[in-house]
């Protein structure tokens, strides 16, 4: 199996900006188009979760070759990114069976699908790149430190797909959505960026993005 590197096309966006786009869209903008960031304990956790988690590598035992920080990529999709960890595991007859994705997360699984998504992404990804059928893959949580494993159903590639494209249409418009507030501003790290109270109607948005727009422009 080659690694791939971490060149990207022109047009190729992150798979970690599903995650976002998926908890919430005006979030995903102000990462991604304003790069904006705010680090705040549950960001540091997780990003030092992930430096341990995906320092490349590759290491085998019992049967099971770890490959770590590996590099993805779909054409189809133009997304890129680098997986925490693809396992690869001999079947019975000796042969690899499916690659078996692992996503490394801080904190507990939540109620909504971000985490989900990110992760079928990148077995879509690895589909496309090895040629191969992945039917589940798995998110590790820090708490309660256990793997929960996801079954890539149709539904949820779909969906996964929809939110790819919606990303590329919104990344091509450069335009930040309007806030939608709601119990889980209160998880956000950038809610005092973002203040999604005052900036929750349309117009008042839009207005905002096209000033920052035009400021970015210029410089």
């Amino acid at each position: 199996m080659s690694m791939l590197t971490s060149e990207a096309d022109d047009d190729s966006l992150p798979i970690s900006g599903l995650q976002h786009l998926a908890f919430c869209p005006r979030q995903w903008a102000l990462i991604h188009l304003e790069q904006v960031w705010v680090e705040n304990v549950r960001t540091a956790e997780g990003r030092l979760l992930h430096e341990r988690a995906d320092l490349p590598g590759d290491s085998r035992r019992a049967g099971v070759r770890t490959v770590r920080g590996m590099w993805l990529r779909s054409e189809r999709l133009h997304l890129t990114g680098r997986a925490d960890i693809v396992e690869f595991k001999a079947n019975s007859g000796g042969l690899k069976a499916a690659p078996y994705p692992v996503e490394y997360k801080r904190g507990k699984s939540k109620p909504n699908d971000c985490d989900t998504v990110q992760l079928c992404a990148q077995a879509l990804c690895l589909e496309e790149m090895l040629q191969t059928t992945i039917e589940c893959g798995a998110i590790f949580y820090g708490n309660p430190r256990r793997r929960l494993e996801i079954e890539f159903t149709l539904q949820l590639r779909s969906r996964t797909e929809e939110l790819a494209a919606t990303m590329h249409r919104l990344h091509r418009s450069g335009i930040t959505p309007a806030a939608t507030p709601g119990p889980y501003c209160r998880n956000c790290s950038l809610v005092d960026v973002c203040l999604p109270e005052a900036t929750s109607h349309s117009d008042a948005a839009q207005w905002v993005a096209l000033q920052l727009r035009s400021l970015r422009q210029e410089v």
